[in-house]
């Protein structure tokens, strides 16, 4: 026979079960108001949000639907996946006002990173938005990589090192988290996790000494978040990713790095996850093996995602799979790290701080005059060679030189081109002007690198501007590197080329 008291005692369990299951969830959702299932799963556990392009028009917009959240949860976090440079979500349609981590790295001056992460916090803050999915800790060893790239500081781990630790620094000084990542490192492979699973075989000792020392630094400095990277790396532990393995989450990040802030997982619905494990026993296993928010929502952004990912941890819990004191204990972070960001001051606006960023993508160009090429005067045509962009980056966002050059030479005109014949259909669109070829990771296309074959064959006074790692070699009358393809970076790059 149940008495009341043990029937209430398991009512209550259930509820504190179900309530930590909703916790730990960082989901997304479609439109730029908050739907109504998700305001009401605010008031009954969900403590984090995840925001996209989609989700965002303006400033005042984004401000408003934050505002709108925190009259349902004063606590809520609102995570965003603002990198800066390529990978921007508070300004998609316009391209950033900010360059990307490679731009930085460039200069190699971390008081500059400091304050470019410290001016971006700030104006994130200013929106509502308290969790930043950045930065990318990544040493990009492998010059192949179609994912990373110019989203890392560079190839070198010590410079990655010194900037990871400068922008978490001037991002969490704005009172916003950063949320470092792809622990252990994403760097050193040619997969892209979005479409299938990487796998990196380095030693251990490789690892040590390469991919875990941007993270220790990002630790020293304090970082309120990690995310965690779907990637398989046999040397930590063989049979399960990243995201999934104990070994890799508890016995490394917790114990022998000594972190003590939230785990975040990266995008659930990405298919290095959810085409080999489904997202809801993913889900279960990311949790169990150590990580305490579930991040979900690039692709997957409804009620009934949310549903079955919380009903997949309660049964987890219920039949003995995943510990209820593991669960209690991610939700406990997550609800940690809510109090901090709810009680941390955003920085004032610094006035001196206003074009922080387009000074930084001045100071990242790197120009070679190859054949003493000469500035435009007249207007020209700018031929953009793109290739598909990856999933982080996205194809909304605006990039190249064009827009800028036409600022500063009314009557440039433009196009675009891909494929083996670009080079020669770039040519006939040009007619007798003169040619900018505007190229993306040159080295990762053989199609772009037969394209610009063509164009300096015949038009040898062609100016390239790569806007992607500079690992080519420089080549054209005139040849910029701009190490990213952030909107400033292509009014750097206009002002070099066109100089007034």
């Amino acid at each position: 026979m149940t008495t009341l008291a043990s029937g209430t005692a398991a009512s209550n369990s259930k509820d504190r079960i179900t309530r930590d299951a909703l916790t730990v969830l960082q989901p997304g959702f479609t439109g730029t108001t908050a739907p109504d299932w998700l305001l009401r799963r605010l008031g009954e556990g969900l403590a984090s949000v995840g925001l996209f392009g989609r989700n965002i028009v303006s400033a005042e917009q984004l401000a408003a639907l934050t505002a709108q959240l925190r009259a349902e949860r004063d606590d809520v976090l609102v995570a965003i996946d603002e990198e800066a440079g390529d990978v921007t979500r508070l300004e998609v349609h316009t391209g950033s006002s900010f360059p990307g981590n490679h731009a930085l790295g460039a200069v190699d001056d971390p008081e500059l990173t400091r304050r470019v992460a410290l001016e971006l916090g700030r104006r994130l803050a200013a929106c509502g938005v308290n969790l930043d999915w950045a930065p990318s800790a990544d040493v990009n060893s492998d010059p192949a990589n179609p994912v990373i790239g110019v989203r890392s500081f560079g190839a070198d781990q010590d410079l990655v090192a010194r900037h990871t630790a400068a922008y978490v620094t001037g991002l969490q000084a704005a009172g916003v988290a950063a949320c470092t990542k792809h622990f252990p490192g994403h760097g050193d492979t040619a997969v892209d996790s979005h479409h299938a699973m990487p796998r990196i075989d380095a030693t251990a000792d490789v690892l040590d000494a390469r991919e875990l020392v941007p993270f220790r630094a990002a630790i020293a400095a304090g970082t309120r978040a990690v995310m965690s990277a779907h990637i398989l790396v046999p040397a930590l532990d063989p049979a399960r990713p990243a995201t999934l393995s104990r070994a890799i989450l508890t016995d490394l990040l917790r114990g022998e790095l000594g972190y003590e802030g939230l785990i975040v997982t990266d995008g659930m619905e990405m298919q290095a996850i959810s085409a080999t494990y489904g997202i809801e026993h993913g889900t279960v296993l990311a949790i169990a093996a150590g990580a305490d928010a579930i991040c979900v929502g690039g692709g997957l952004s409804d009620e009934a995602t949310v549903r079955r990912l919380c009903d997949a941890l309660v049964v987890a819990v219920r039949s003995g799979e995943l510990p209820e004191e593991r669960l209690a204990d991610a939700a406990q972070r997550v609800r940690a790290l809510a109090r901090w960001t709810a009680t941390t001051k955003p920085a004032p606006a610094d006035p001196a701080l206003t074009d922080i960023g387009l000074v930084a993508a001045r100071r990242a160009l790197h120009v070679t005059r190859v054949d003493s090429g000469t500035p435009l005067t007249a207007p020209p045509f700018v031929a953009s060679f793109a290739p598909v962009a990856n999933i982080a980056v996205g194809t909304e966002t605006p990039w190249g030189v064009a827009a800028e050059l036409a600022r500063l030479l009314p009557g440039t005109e433009a196009g675009a081109f891909t494929g083996e014949d670009a080079g020669e259909q770039a040519l006939a669109a040009a007619g007798d002007r003169r040619i900018v070829a505007v190229v993306r990771d040159e080295h990762r296309h053989p199609w772009m690198g037969r394209a610009l074959d063509a164009l300096l064959r015949t038009r040898p006074d062609t100016i390239v501007v790569e806007m992607g790692v500079p690992q080519a070699p420089p080549r054209g009358a005139l040849h910029i590197a701009t190490h990213g393809a952030a909107r400033v970076c292509g009014i750097a790059a206009a002002e070099a080329i066109a100089p007034r």
